[in-house]
């Protein structure tokens, strides 16, 4: 870490081989990430899984049951903590209070997002023959197909199409123009 005006920069876990996709708390003094061992994708766990650091103390609590599990993200009240399991197959959820996971869903996720009022988790179904994204509500869940992706020129990285979600909860994604559409932009200087 290293402050936001400069300085020096600080290793918030010094002893971890590979941290990928970390995540604050809501107050900021802790973040949850998966914990590889070195070399390996974050969606084949291999280290001790998901864990949290507290950023005062140093400390790294790994969570219970966590170990085949990746893509953390905690609620925006603190209480949860959302993972994907590592074959990307089921969206599991963590309940700090009971220290218990339970299965949200048993379907392909990506990319878990939360709504900004922690009512409801995001995600996005675009490994499969007929995209789309989707939510569910914590206090019932109740799954909800949102919009098909299918067709939707997206971008494809390393670890799948992207998607999240705005301030506003609406859905953001990566489309793809690089290659398969060509501008002619005509500019005058007044």
């Amino acid at each position: 870490m290293i402050a936001s005006g400069g300085g020096a920069t600080d290793d918030v876990l010094p002893s971890a081989d590979v941290g990928f996709d970390p995540g604050w708390s809501p107050d900021g003094k802790a973040i949850v990430l998966t914990l590889n061992v070195a070399g390996d994708p974050p969606m084949t766990p291999s280290g001790p899984g998901i864990a949290i650091a507290d950023l005062q103390t140093k400390k790294v609590s790994l969570l219970q049951g966590a170990a085949r599990l990746f893509s953390p993200r905690w609620s925006p009240d603190g209480r949860y903590i959302a993972a994907v399991t590592d074959d990307t197959w089921k969206l599991e959820l963590f309940d700090r209070v009971t220290q218990k996971w339970s299965e949200l869903s048993a379907m392909p996720t990506g990319y878990p997002s939360w709504s900004h009022d922690g009512k409801y988790l995001y995600f996005n179904t675009t490994l499969v023959d007929d995209p789309a994204f989707f939510r569910i509500r914590i206090s019932d869940r109740k799954l909800e197909r949102l919009v098909s992706l299918k067709g939707l020129r997206s971008f494809e990285g390393e670890f799948g199409e992207w998607t999240g979600l705005a301030p506003d909860d609406s859905l953001l994604l990566l489309r793809d123009t690089s290659s398969q559409e060509i501008y002619a932009l005509s500019w005058q200087a007044p």
